[in-house]
């Protein structure tokens, strides 16, 4: 891993926390790396003014109207060809000082690697919680059907990501759309469960992870859930393993049984809800959508042993 990037994209959502993140950037123990900085919204200036002075990286300008997820296509197709491997961070987050060399370390062993997230609030106080461990069954027992490979805890190997581009436009789940590509295809993936980033709980966040749930929420998660189905279905790449696709395709059939058996019926979704927040499921991204100890209420399929 002799040529590495360290990448983000910056919104307005997040030009408040850029400082704080920018900082931890310039203090990780290993230095050796480029930084790239998407901009989304924002302008060159307004991130310069944020700061204080211009950061020494490669800003990379999205035309208008671009989507969040052309956003990202249009630099790391850049990156991918010009590094040996990216480091994946968001900018309303914080870089633990080992961050960058811990990325190293295991893309040595590995094509995809991703390390445990310390949740903080918006003040960057912790908030007691940690996503750490992917649960029984390793890392890959969380996919396809939920994910803990985030912008933000994620680094790629250049020859993995390019096998998992383009992200389609309209692509809102842009990690979990990476990770699936490349879990499909076969790469090897590695969990660090050390905290090696702070995850800052705010407003603008795509997704919670943590209960409590409400109804609305699960209702808006599943429809986002269902997309990424539907795109990762639409772009099953030629070298996906069959096995994998298929585990794909009976997700993606569960997640709809779950919509239409729960989240459209006001009931079904009101005590759904209710048992989720009773044993909240696991702290990975989407975990709430469909959760498989609750599949007696959407489908008489039960859950291997």
């Amino acid at each position: 891993m002799s040529a590495i990037a360290l990448y983000t994209a910056v919104y307005p959502g997040a030009a408040r926390f850029l400082a704080s993140w920018y900082a931890s950037v310039q203090a990780q123990a290993d230095r050796d790396f480029d930084l790239w900085i998407s901009l989304d919204g924002l302008t060159e200036a307004t991130v310069v003014a944020q700061l204080g002075h211009r950061p020494a990286a490669t800003f990379v300008v999205a035309a208008t109207g671009s989507t969040p997820a052309q956003v990202r296509q249009q630099a790391l197709t850049r990156i991918a060809d010009h590094y040996d491997a990216v480091v994946l961070v968001d900018s309303d987050d914080l870089l633990h000082p080992d961050r960058v060399a811990a990325a190293r370390a295991s893309l040595e062993g590995a094509d995809v690697a991703a390390c445990g997230l310390r949740l903080v609030d918006e003040a960057g106080q912790p908030l007691g919680v940690s996503l750490a461990t992917p649960g029984e069954g390793g890392i890959e027992s969380t996919l396809p059907r939920t994910n803990a490979f985030g912008l933000s805890n994620t680094a790629y190997r250049s020859d993995v990501l390019r096998a998992c581009l383009p992200i389609p436009a309209a692509a809102a789940l842009v990690d979990w759309y990476l990770i699936t590509m490349a879990w499909l295809q076969g790469a090897r993936l590695a969990f660090d469960p050390t905290p090696r980033m702070d995850y800052r709980q705010h407003g603008a966040n795509m997704a919670r992870i943590r209960s409590p749930f409400t109804a609305e929420r699960v209702r808006a998660d599943t429809a986002l859930v269902r997309e990424h189905f539907r795109l990762v279905l639409d772009g099953l790449p030629a070298r996906a393993l069959p096995a994998r696709a298929t585990q794909v395709r009976e997700a993606a059939a569960d997640v709809a049984a779950f919509d239409q058996r729960v989240v459209e019926d006001a009931a079904g979704l009101s005590r759904y809800v209710r048992e989720l927040n009773a044993a909240p499921p696991p702290l990975l991204w989407w975990a709430s959508v469909a959760h498989p100890p609750l599949r007696s209420q959407w489908s008489t399929r039960k859950e291997p042993t």
